[in-house]
């Protein structure tokens, strides 16, 4: 069950795993991925055995259904709808302190993805003290900015804007980085420079992510709460159709009677079919798609 964590430092950074090591001040870490972050693999089969078994009617003896399905059932919904909706996760912003001669660190599990890094400034130094001055922002605020209704103007600030993004195109203020989903593991494509074994020196930059919204915040969304509410209901409806549909009839006066397996099931089926097609037409409050140019 994914839940909000206070994994944040003391200047509101994100608490990460870092590879770097003090004492060689190196930190290329793992060749291959570090797994320790990773769901045991025996947890996860164990998983995927008990969702077969309980939709297949396991342990219903009474043709109604047990606990286990019903959690089963909220369970898989909120995997269904965490992989099929935009409305799972949040867009949002963090911080990240970048330790010298460090490339690698595994963030938080609720992040999602990471769009993009930004620096504080056009890249060409580090740090975050007033080494980082620089002096065309610096004359461009005081000269355009401050007294903008006697000089200056849009066609100034276009110029300006070019200017900045050269320069970081150039000097390194753009970073380029991977980030892999599964580990939780980003690799930022460049070392930050390393002072000496006493030098504490980081730079924080500021992480465009995609983190994942917790249980408790789908189930007080107003319109997601009756989608996981009915694919819950979808499918322990079709667990007990495969449980009845097993005895398909019961011992009773004159004969005894048939039971109805096969109508929950296809019942379940319909509204299972229904609930994705509202994911595609974002009734559950998803972001629509948008015009993509390139």
């Amino acid at each position: 069950m994914a839940t909000a964590t206070g994994n944040l430092t003391a200047n509101l950074s994100l608490t990460t795993d870092s590879l770097y090591n003090p004492v060689t001040g190196t930190g290329a870490g793992h060749i291959a991925y570090d797994a320790t972050p990773l769901i045991p693999e025996n947890q996860q089969r164990n998983d995927i055995i008990d969702y077969i078994r309980l939709r297949l009617g396991d342990q219903i003896v009474d043709v109604e259904a047990d606990k286990e399905h019903y959690d089963m059932g909220i369970k898989q919904a909120f995997i269904r709808y965490r992989q099929r909706s935009s409305n799972a996760v949040e867009e949002s912003y963090a911080f990240l302190d970048l330790q010298p001669e460090t490339q690698e660190y595994i963030l938080p599990r609720e992040i999602m993805d990471v769009r993009q890094i930004f620096r504080r400034g056009i890249g060409s130094v580090t740090g975050t003290t007033a080494s980082q001055f620089e002096p065309f922002a610096s004359g461009y605020l005081n000269t355009y900015m401050l007294v903008a209704g006697r000089v200056g103007g849009l066609a100034n600030y276009e110029l300006f804007t070019q200017y900045q993004e050269l320069a970081m195109t150039m000097f390194g203020g753009y970073m380029n980085f991977t980030f892999n989903k599964a580990t939780k593991k980003l690799t930022v494509l460049r070392k930050q420079p390393w002072q000496g074994p006493n030098s504490t020196a980081v730079e924080s930059v500021a992480l465009w992510v995609y983190n994942v919204k917790p249980d408790n915040m789908l189930l007080n969304d107003p319109q997601v709460y009756p989608w996981i509410q009915d694919y819950a209901y979808a499918l322990v409806m079709m667990s007990i159709g495969q449980a009845r549909e097993k005895f398909a009839t019961i011992a009773g006066p004159q004969g005894g009677g048939s039971l109805n397996g096969a109508a929950l099931k296809a019942e379940g089926q319909a509204l299972l079919d229904k609930l994705d097609a509202e994911i595609s037409t974002y009734a559950d409050g998803g972001t629509p798609l948008t015009w993509i140019t390139g």
